[in-house]
């Protein structure tokens, strides 16, 4: 379903927008991700509502024979560091997860209750992932839910596709970069 409206009270969650992440191999370019995720913070900054970015530093412990996206060993010094592109400011939130999902053991509902939070737009890397787990969170936590598809992508386009298909529509709604921000009016 295409975006309809924006509570008066939305925010901008940008996903995994961090340099170990946008340089691995995606099914769409993670330089127009990372472009159209920077758009939508500058727009949800000009409209004075609230921007979250969310890095990953760790995995869930746990079974790790599947190995984890981008080989193994220890990553760079500068893996999980956010894009210069989405222009950090001071009044945006930060949140470093260890789990796919950027709700579970985070401040991430916190952060949002505090600012009255009744929406949350979602962007990032990796839409089955990071992405759709943060949103599954968020319906479950009673959020409004609205995912930007253009500006996600995937390692996998299959699950890609699936997220984008099947199960963003049924936890809210969807729509282009373009109008999500021409929802922000």
């Amino acid at each position: 379903m295409s975006a309809s409206t924006l509570d008066p009270t939305t925010a901008l969650v940008l996903i995994d927008l961090q340099k170990g992440i946008t340089g691995l191999p995606t099914v769409h370019p993670a330089a127009e991700v990372v472009a159209r995720g920077a758009r939508l913070a500058a727009a949800f900054r000009a409209h004075g509502l609230p921007v979250v970015l969310v890095n990953v530093t760790g995995g869930a412990p746990g079974r790790t024979e599947a190995g984890r996206a981008g080989g193994t060993g220890t990553p760079p010094a500068d893996w999980a560091e956010l894009v210069a592109e989405l222009d950090r400011q001071p009044g945006d939130v930060l949140v470093t997860k260890q789990r796919w999902g950027a709700f579970h053991g985070t401040e991430l509902d916190a952060e949002l209750r505090r600012r009255g939070v009744t929406q949350v737009v979602f962007a990032g890397i990796a839409t089955s992932i990071g992405v759709e787990s943060s949103a599954r969170a968020a319906h479950e936590h009673g959020y409004h839910v609205t995912v930007a598809v253009d500006a996600v992508t995937d390692l996998d386009a299959e699950a890609h596709r699936n997220s984008v298909e099947r199960i963003f529509p049924r936890l809210g709604e969807t729509d282009t970069t373009e109008a999500i921000i021409g929802l922000l009016g």
